[in-house]
């Protein structure tokens, strides 16, 4: 059974006669009873009887236009609502993404973006989650990936994905260590943005632990080039420097006795009705975000990353986020 053959059936039922159905379709009358032969033989039942003059509809024929109708109603329904969809998404839509997340999150999107409504105008802006969030409130930012973000009724959360924050070294140590003990950590000089630091003192102050800053840098890429010319230890997301640990170049340590680890939302402004244009970009952006937690980009090497389906607070989300 396909559309074509409801659609068939339903104007011989229109038309009365099969002939005449076959001059309004500009289908030879031969196919047309070819489709209403199989139809029926699939349905196992009688849906014309054919007379003289025309046809009439069984009582298994009637039954089955008004289903056949509702189909095609339902369809054309689909096809207007698909279009005008398609046709009104268009305009600028300004998207908020942090320096950790932006270089594995940003190609893709594009990508995504010029492919699936190329009358999108994409403007991506890429700040600390604690100014995305400002921008947010104030509407210079129609929608941002915001890390760990305070609960707040201004803005409508969607929950993403959680990773770990763990600890990078550009060599294995001689130790052949495979994580650090809270203990080990706190004791251990870090490099780190002020973001991360906030989020991971919070989360492991309940344990009467505080991180052994060494030099705070708000500079991602600045930290990746310490860390590849040997210098320091940092703690970071195991997303940020996803492509050195899986080539070897950066080696990872997850904290073995406490879960740390940043969550990654999706925000939108309460108050204002998201454009269709937002709303397509709001798809691509979680689409994108599970193309790659699927590569494994935010677990560690024989783990798996965890979607989430509804909001979790992390502790200490309060805190000032990246």
């Amino acid at each position: 059974m396909d559309l074509r053959g409801i659609r068939y059936f339903v104007r011989i039922a229109d038309c009365g006669s099969i002939t005449r159905a076959a001059a309004s379709l500009n289908v030879a009358q031969p196919a047309l009873t070819r489709h209403m032969q199989a139809l029926e033989e699939e349905l196992g039942l009688k849906l014309l009887v054919r007379l003289p003059r025309g046809v009439r509809l069984t009582g298994a024929g009637r039954q089955f236009l008004e289903h056949g109708r509702r189909a095609l109603r339902e369809l054309e329904r689909a096809r207007e609502e698909l279009r005008a969809g398609t046709e009104s998404a268009r305009g600028q839509v300004i998207l908020g993404v942090s320096p950790t997340l932006g270089p594995l999150l940003v190609p893709g999107v594009v990508e995504r973006t010029r492919r699936q409504c190329p009358r999108v105008s994409l403007k991506i802006v890429e700040h600390f989650s604690n100014l995305l969030f400002d921008g947010l409130l104030t509407g210079t930012v129609d929608a941002a990936l915001l890390t760990n973000p305070p609960v707040s009724r201004a803005l409508r959360l969607a929950p993403v994905i959680s990773e770990p924050i763990v600890v990078l070294g550009a060599r294995q140590p001689r130790d052949g260590r495979r994580f650090f003990t809270l203990a080990e950590l706190s004791r251990t000089p870090v490099l780190v943005t002020g973001a991360i630091r906030d989020i991971v003192d919070g989360q492991i102050a309940r344990y009467g632990a505080k991180l052994n800053v060494d030099f705070e840098i708000n500079a991602v890429e600045a930290i990746g080039r310490l860390l590849a010319r040997g210098v320091g230890t940092a703690v970071m997301p195991v997303s940020t420097f996803h492509p050195e640990i899986a080539a070897g170049r950066l080696c990872a340590f997850p904290i073995a006795d406490v879960n740390v680890q940043r969550n990654l939302v999706l925000a939108h402004p309460a108050e204002r009705q998201s454009s269709a244009a937002t709303e397509e970009i709001t798809q691509i952006v979680t689409a994108e975000m599970n193309s790659l937690s699927d590569r494994g980009v935010f677990s560690l090497p024989g783990t798996t990353a965890r979607r989430t389906s509804r909001a979790r607070r992390a502790p200490g989300t309060g805190a000032r986020t990246s």
